[in-house]
């Protein structure tokens, strides 16, 4: 619709003229047809919809399809530019229409209310008339926001549960707390001097006690882990009851399930050893059990939305720690907490800083907002003292009146034991954004060998570089490839078929751990410095080097992510596995994943929802990281290239680092992009 045709329409006609006019914007791509077939469902709800109302809602189920859970009105009369991400070329058409609209969040609300489709209700207050309005108004006068009737009531439900767990408080024996800590956090030279700064973790131990939620957040090797293992040692030291203790781990992805599970057993296994016979850590390992993805702690069923777990059938847990808990949308954390026993514990690890999950919600970003700062009141300064012998800097301590109950149950993280080199140096230095040019001279000036960039669209030395690796980092799919070709070791031929299945395992493992040394990752999918384009174009150059022999959709060593949760397989969006021949030799092609130290497999012709993974984006990458990290940015990234996106990449490298960047000046242009996630919560 033309911005002359916007303009000489008669009043009468304005909402089917604008209705016209975000159908032609979803045919532009400027919003998705979702948004638009919205929108008219809307209009056709209420008859007497106008133009303030058909914008309102195909606006936000677009902030929806883009992470946010709502719409705040604030951005409506200027047509926020930045939250929309309104294409250059559209700015006249965008400036049409709006002339047809309020020109104050004051008007917007109010035409917004006066539609029987929308339910008005305060910040805190309950909902009055409500008949199930598809919509709801919330907020204060001043900062009103619009939201899809779920995502209301998913944000109301989590901010509840929240604020309930933070502020029924346990009962804390605090000087036998005090002496467990003490001999959990032993230093490792009994005569060192205790440190000048807060331990952090050791705090981390003692706020957990004492509430039924508990957020640690910190950025990589801060050891959030670490801490969290320790946190069940006091809380077997100290239950009445440790034998009948019920703890479950989880993650968003069955990677980081895995990986917590490996980082929680190692940690306790070396606190044994620290700790002798005064506690029976080994006996609380194998009670944990295996690490689960959410989807498979609540019990995702591939039949329905519904979860086998919820208020009326809750948990059988007493304690439950979930990892990588910025990836956890905010339907997601909903369930979670919805799930959760009155009685039980939460505990979430994550990492503030990283990416938000690819649904609508921020949630850990959220309830972190002021982490930095602490804010602990006088009641949890005096509880620190006494169970850590810590005292909690005047910078860290809450001033003004009635600090929030959730900051005295969040503990940030600040010193990193092992991100202190070139990389940690590298994602400081993007997270802050102090110097947006840092981060490029960081990467140029790196002499040790950690550090890579190629900002020149240098598209074949990227392919060079996935079967080669470069000098200081050798790691790359040539590993996983000639572990392939090696095949399992001969067991003789008289070897019974259990040491051939042995021998296959090992095999299997080896290929597996191989290929988890490197990967690609990309800010986004489509185009030929994307996941697609990159996926076909890794594949014909490893099949070049006579290593890999693609032919046909499956064959030996294709490596797959799964796309799809499917609970009846065991397998779960963002699981990666190989597909090599089943260990009889007639069983066909099956796809291998390894859960820690776990194999498991699935035959390939049950594997309907999966995608190569050679190159994965980073939204699919968190929960992992590889020796060799390589982050891919694309000219076509476009609001996807954030600062939260670029830390998150080089936070997956262990101990290698490349940046390939299709043009100059795409590292710069993203740190200085943070993500905005509009929310309520």
């Amino acid at each position: 619709m033309s911005p002359s045709t916007l303009a000489s329409a008669p009043p009468a006609s304005i909402p089917c003229v604008v209705l016209d006019t975000v159908r032609t914007w979803s045919d532009a791509g400027v919003l998705r047809h979702l948004d638009s077939a919205f929108a008219a469902f809307i209009a056709e709800l209420d008859t007497s919809a106008d133009a303030a109302l058909i914008v309102a809602a195909a606006l936000l189920s677009h902030l929806e399809g883009r992470g946010h859970s709502c719409l705040p009105l604030t951005a409506l009369p200027g047509a926020d530019p930045a939250l929309f991400a309104w294409p250059p070329d559209t700015q006249p058409a965008v400036d049409a229409l709006w002339q047809m609209l309020p020109a104050s969040t004051e008007v917007w609300r109010a035409a917004l209310a006066r539609s029987p489709l929308v339910l008005r209700t305060g910040l805190g207050s309950e909902p009055e008339a409500d008949h199930g309005q598809p919509l709801v108004l919330d907020g204060p006068d001043a900062a009103p926001r619009l939201y899809l009737r779920r995502y209301w009531r998913y944000e109301r439900s989590v901010a509840r549960a929240v604020h309930a767990r933070c502020t029924t408080r346990e009962a804390v024996d605090e000087p036998t707390v005090r002496g467990w800590l003490d001999r959990l956090f032993a230093p490792a030279d009994a005569a060192s001097a205790p440190p000048a700064a807060p331990d952090w973790q050791r705090l981390a131990c003692a706020i957990a006690l004492r509430a039924r939620l508990t957020i640690i957040t910190g950025g990589p090797g801060t050891g959030k882990t670490y801490t969290a293992a320790r946190l069940l040692a006091l809380l077997l030291a100290t239950s009445a009851t440790p034998q009948r203790l019920r703890i479950a781990l989880a993650a968003p992805t069955g990677k980081a399930a895995a990986r917590l599970k490996q980082s929680i057993d190692g940690a306790l296994e070396s606190l044994q050893a620290s700790l002798g016979d005064t506690l029976e850590l080994a006996a609380l390992t194998q009670r944990i059990g295996a690490a689960r993805t959410l989807h498979s702690l609540l019990g995702a069923r591939p039949d329905t939305r519904r979860l086998r777990h919820h208020a009326g059938n809750p948990l059988d847990v007493d304690v439950v720690i979930v990892d990588e808990a910025s990836m956890v949308h905010l339907e997601m954390m909903a369930a979670l907490l919805d799930a959760m026993p009155a009685s039980a514990r939460l505990i979430l690890l994550g990492d503030k800083d990283q990416l938000a999950s690819v649904e609508a919600g921020a949630v850990l970003g959220d309830l972190c907002r002021d982490a930095q700062g602490g804010h602990y009141n006088a009641e949890s300064v005096r509880y620190i003292a006494a169970t850590t012998g810590h005292c909690v800097p005047e910078a860290f301590r809450a001033q003004g009146p009635a600090p929030v109950a959730l900051a005295q149950q969040t503990v940030m993280l600040r010193e990193s034991r092992r991100f202190d080199g070139p990389i940690g140096a590298l994602a400081l230095a993007v997270n802050t954004a102090a110097d947006p040019t840092l981060p490029a001279r960081l990467l140029h000036d790196d002499r040790s060998g950690a550090l890579f960039a190629s900002e020149h669209g240098a598209l074949d030395a990227l392919i060079a570089l996935c079967t080669n690796g470069r000098p200081g980092a050798e790691a790359s799919y040539r590993d996983y490839l000639e572990a392939l070709q090696r095949g399992p070791a001969a067991a003789g031929a008289d070897a019974s078929g259990r040491a051939q299945a042995t021998l296959h395992t090992a095999w299997v493992g080896a290929v597996l751990a191989a290929f988890d040394r490197f990967r690609i990752l990309c800010a986004v999918r489509a185009g030929d410095w994307g996941v697609s384009g990159l996926n076909r174009a890794i594949e014909q150059a490893l099949a070049r080097t006579g290593l890999l022999k693609p032919q046909g959709a499956w064959y030996t060593g294709r490596p797959v992510m799964v796309t799809r949760n499917d609970p009846a397989l065991g397998v779960f969006n963002g699981d990666i596995g190989i597909a090599l021949p089943a260990a009889d030799g007639a069983g066909g092609l099956r796809v291998y994943f390894l859960d820690g130290e776990r194999l498991r497999s699935v035959a390939v012709s049950r594997l309907a929802h999966v995608e190569t993974a050679f190159a994965m984006t980073v939204h699919k990458s968190q929960g992992s990281e590889f020796e060799h990290t390589v982050l891919v940015l694309a000219t076509q990234s476009g609001s996807v290239l954030t600062r939260e996106l670029i830390y998150t990449g080089i936070t997956r490298a262990r101990k290698a680092f490349s940046l390939f960047t299709e043009r100059p000046g795409l590292l710069e242009s993203g740190i200085m992009h943070a993500t905005r996630r509009e929310s309520g919560l």
